[in-house]
């Protein structure tokens, strides 16, 4: 299983993947690549973004940075997690009965098994510094100044 250490960038993940969901109704990444310095995630997608739409998936992203929204850890019910959350990228088997479900404020639940900061006011400001597009991949790669 994926292993995070960086709690800063993987809750800015978070917070990219909810934005994506919200601009483009598309799904959360199906692959990310989370490290300290820079991350990368990845979509389906059908093109490149346009420079106004990177800058209002960074615009959103840095808005719910700034909105100090808190982060917490839940415990949920497998049986209401497949109803109500994206267990797309959870490995088969994983979990049990109960799963531990990321909520930051009202912006975003995901199930994680990864560190968070405790708000996003933690995390600085969310910088993308490049998108790329092929094969029906959208990349988006990005960093977070102190």
């Amino acid at each position: 299983m994926k292993e995070y250490t960086e709690p800063r960038m993987h809750t800015a993940e978070h917070l990219l993947n909810q934005a994506m969901v919200r601009l483009f109704g598309r799904g959360r990444a199906f692959s990310s690549h989370i490290e300290r310095k820079k991350s990368k995630c990845d979509y389906r997608f059908s093109r490149d973004l346009t420079p106004e739409e990177r800058a209002a998936l960074e615009a959103a992203v840095n808005a719910a940075v700034r909105a100090a929204l808190p982060v917490r850890e839940d415990l949920m019910p497998r049986e209401l997690a497949e109803k109500e959350l994206d267990l797309g990228r959870l490995p088969e088997g994983a979990g049990g009965e109960k799963l531990r479900v990321i909520r930051i404020g009202d912006y975003d639940a995901c199930p994680c098994i990864g560190p968070h900061v405790a708000s996003t006011s933690e995390i600085g400001a969310f910088r993308i510094i490049s998108t790329g597009y092929a094969d029906g991949v959208l990349r988006i790669r990005f960093k977070l100044d102190d």
